[in-house]
């Protein structure tokens, strides 16, 4: 798998913890780097605009966005929350064909 970026929703974590396809996953897509919003801490450019972009859906998610739109990477999740944010979104079963590209 290709040297790509991807940000990590807090369902996925808690699938990996839990389950074996996204543990598997993580795990073969070593080379891929992986970003949780808890590197964002501080409020920064991006936090107000991602706040917008979620708000009507779940404005607790606007860390995991804002991540993704400041390092310019698409988000893995299971939350249909993320859909139309502007931000490309990868549900497990299909985010081996990111990583793979």
């Amino acid at each position: 798998m290709s040297n790509k970026a991807i940000v990590l929703d807090a369902n996925i974590l808690i699938r990996a913890v839990l389950g074996k396809r996204v543990r598997e996953l993580i795990v073969a897509c070593a080379d891929a780097r992986k970003y949780l919003p808890e590197l964002l801490q501080k409020r920064g450019a991006n936090s107000e605009a991602a706040l917008q972009r979620i708000a009507m859906r779940d404005a607790d998610d606007w860390p995991v966005l804002a991540c993704a739109m400041t390092i310019a990477c698409p988000v893995w999740t299971e939350d249909a929350d993320f859909f139309g944010t502007g931000i490309a979104t990868w549900t497990t079963d299909r985010v081996e064909l990111y990583l793979a590209a």
